[in-house]
């Protein structure tokens, strides 16, 4: 009788101990594919699946040539999505944030900005075909001493590029690019704001430094002119779903009243 050969979740539960245990540290290779099939006598197919099992956790991601690499993980921030936008005096418009404004964050690497083949969505909203130029701006973000936490790419109308060229500039100035389009005659803009999960990109995944299987969420926000409705800018963040969970205060609608009235039935 021969044994039993282990499934892809006990490889993985035994993997996941090896890494909760700090067998190795973050950004150490845990283990090839062919280490893990030898250590637990599995096929590499069942190694696979195991390791990628401990991706979508976001406890290890796969690295060409390395193998499956400890990922630096970082506590759960609660995200309150409000409705209401405000305004700071200093720095312009404050949306609804996935962290405390008082908090320091900075930039990885250099934001960019330069023309790319617009995906479905922009190109939607915007009205022109997919993957026609459009002018974006991208920059990686996370609180000070913290792992990438969001990806923002916001994509600007052509239209919006041709009424308030600066923009396009490194440098939008005081209020960023948002106020640059109401002193050009689309003020004041509102916006609408679209939340999804969905699984990365290969260049996403790349960038904020996770595996292709971890999912994320994705947080789109057009913003509309004043003048005449028309779609002028669409943000699209992009936040590993091992960084957030979503938190929202329910409130009581009328009918749900205390003290709630008791109700015979007939």
């Amino acid at each position: 009788m021969t044994n039993k050969k282990r499934t892809a979740r006990e490889v993985a539960d035994a993997l996941r101990t090896r890494v909760l245990n700090k067998e190795k540290q973050p950004g150490e290779t845990l283990a090839t594919v062919a280490e893990i099939a030898e250590t637990y006598d599995v096929a590499r197919e069942t190694a696979r699946a195991a390791a990628n099992m401990l991706a979508a956790e976001g406890l290890l991601r796969s690295v060409h040539r390395r193998g499956f690499v400890v990922q630096n993980t970082v506590p759960r921030r609660r995200i309150r999505r409000g409705q209401v936008v405000t305004r700071n005096p200093h720095t312009g418009y404050v949306f609804p944030a996935t962290h405390d404004p008082g908090e320091k964050w900075v930039a990885h690497g250099t934001p960019r900005r330069s023309l790319e083949a617009a995906p479905e969505i922009v190109a939607t909203t915007f009205g022109v075909e997919p993957g026609s130029s459009v002018l974006r701006r991208r920059r990686v973000t996370s609180p000070a001493g913290e792992p990438a936490f969001q990806l923002v790419d916001t994509w600007l109308s052509a239209q919006a590029v041709t009424d308030a060229p600066q923009v396009a500039e490194p440098s939008t100035g005081p209020g960023g690019y948002l106020d640059r389009l109401e002193e050009a005659g689309h003020g004041p803009m509102s916006w609408r704001e679209v939340t999804r999960v969905r699984m990365p990109s290969a260049d996403e995944a790349k960038l904020l430094e996770i595996s292709t299987a971890m999912p994320v969420f994705e947080i789109t926000m057009t913003g509309y002119s004043g003048r005449d409705d028309s779609p002028l800018e669409v943000t699209i963040k992009v936040i590993p779903g091992d960084r957030v969970e979503m938190v929202a205060d329910l409130v009581r609608g009328d009918s749900a009243g205390w003290p709630v009235s008791a109700v015979v039935a007939p």
